[in-house]
């Protein structure tokens, strides 16, 4: 526990080498265009409006993202993990199953706005830095001795915490209360509910921000929290001995799809596999994947909240049209095209694939054409993960291409050259400015 606090409070920039520098400028840029297309989803405009009536701020508040209205702290984290989870392109983490950067933005956000004595851009990025990789060995951690799989919202709220904690100047003591009160109140809802179901709800993150961020307000004016079993218990010891030497946020990947992370290795089979149809007729489509990506059995969307959690209907878009992006989840609900081509895809599970997961996320897809040809991929995995990544130029231009018709050129050139240089700048609030302010 003491290794934690100390990495915690004490993290500095020129502690983490640049590969792992750069790895979280990335994060931070791919956030951001998450961010701004977010706010055009139903759940971001809900929890915005919900958050700026009941949840004003006080003597100390902080803006909404991509939109600028004033309301509390543990608001602000919250509509802002939503705005980030309701547009399902962020980055992840294959063990923890799940996200970190969709709450410790939002928290950092937060807490620099208006309460946070104002620091350098090295702080700030050192915050981020710290607060990846906090969540991930939560989230391993709480994998580890939680028999059930639980919302990323059950353990990035302790990331949270962490960057509130230390923004503000927290001692030792207060900041394991708050991690304390953090895991307790953590939001432990059950995955796999939203993923049959899906609906608003999501990831969970959505609370993840708004407790986290309260715990450590919470500590900072004196309340106590339960010992944090996923940072203090004995059998979690070995997640967090590598602090400073092993990078989890190296290990993020990218999403080329704003879907669910599982259903992108088929996408991606049916990508190739459309390529070699070069336009002849598909009669029928099976897909062979692992058990949690065979359970997004959605075909025909009636909200974005369902085609993000989602096989068969993205697996159809791509055989359809070869593109898989916002407006498939959005305005392309009701395309008879995918539609058509979804009704005539089947889906199982591998024992084989499962037995991989989540290490590994793998899918098989078959083709059969009308002229009798059947095309079969090889079992593939999504772009996107550590051994296969997304290029700077890919990941440059995802951003861009989010930001430039919702800011304009002249403000997305400013938030690149503001997270190009975070390290180096006097302050980071021209950052926070740039991704507080309305568009």
């Amino acid at each position: 526990m003491s290794q934690l606090l100390d990495f915690i409070l004490g993290l500095s920039v020129k502690d983490v080498p640049e590969a792992v520098r750069h790895r979280a400028r990335m994060c931070l840029l791919d956030l951001a265009g998450v961010a701004v297309c977010g706010r055009e989803t139903p759940v971001s405009r809900i929890v915005h409006d919900f958050v700026a009536a009941h949840q004003l701020g006080g003597k100390h508040g902080a803006r909404l993202i991509f939109d600028g209205r004033r309301v509390s702290l543990p608001g602000a984290a919250m509509a802002g993990a939503a705005t980030i989870d309701s547009y399902d392109a962020h980055d992840g983490h294959r063990l923890t199953k799940g996200h970190a950067g969709v709450v410790v933005l939002p928290a950092l956000l937060a807490v620099e706005d208006e309460m946070g004595p104002s620091r350098d851009g090295a702080e700030f990025f050192a915050r981020l830095v710290m607060g990846y990789e906090v969540a991930v060995r939560a989230g391993i951690a709480l994998h580890a001795t939680a028999p059930d799989y639980h919302t990323s919202g059950a353990w990035n709220a302790l990331a949270a915490a962490a960057v509130v904690c230390r923004a503000l100047d927290a001692d030792r003591a207060t900041l394991r209360e708050a991690l304390g009160t953090a895991e307790f109140y953590g939001p432990r809802s059950q995955m796999m509910r939203c993923i049959d179901w899906p609906t608003m709800v999501k990831d969970g993150s959505t609370y993840g921000g708004q407790v986290g961020v309260s715990a450590a307000l919470l500590a900072l004016g004196g309340f106590t929290g339960a010992p944090a079993i996923t940072t203090e218990a004995p059998e979690v010891a070995s997640y967090w001995s590598d602090l400073g030497t092993r990078w989890r946020i190296t290990e993020q990947y990218f999403k080329p799809w704003p879907i669910c992370r599982w259903a992108q290795p088929a996408v991606a089979a049916a990508q190739a596999l459309r390529a070699q149809a070069a336009g002849r007729a598909i009669e029928k489509v099976r897909i062979r994947t692992f058990h949690a990506a065979a359970r997004l059995d959605v075909r025909e969307p009636n909200d974005t909240d369902a085609a993000q959690y989602a096989l068969p209907f993205p697996v159809a878009a791509m055989l359809a049209h070869g593109v898989v992006d916002g407006a498939t989840v959005t305005t392309g609900l009701k395309d008879p095209a995918t539609l058509a081509m979804a009704r005539r895809i089947d889906t199982a599970t591998d024992p084989e694939l499962d037995a991989k997961f989540p290490a590994r996320r793998i899918a098989v897809v078959e083709v059969d054409l009308a002229d009798g040809t059947r095309l079969v991929s090889p079992p593939t995995e999504a772009r996107g993960d550590p051994e296969d990544p997304l290029s700077d130029a890919e990941l440059y231009a995802k951003a861009e291409a989010a930001l430039v018709p919702r800011v304009g050129a002249k403000r997305w050139a400013a938030i690149r050259a503001e997270i190009e240089a975070i390290e180096t700048r006097p302050s980071a609030r021209p950052l926070v400015e740039l991704l507080l302010a309305a568009p």
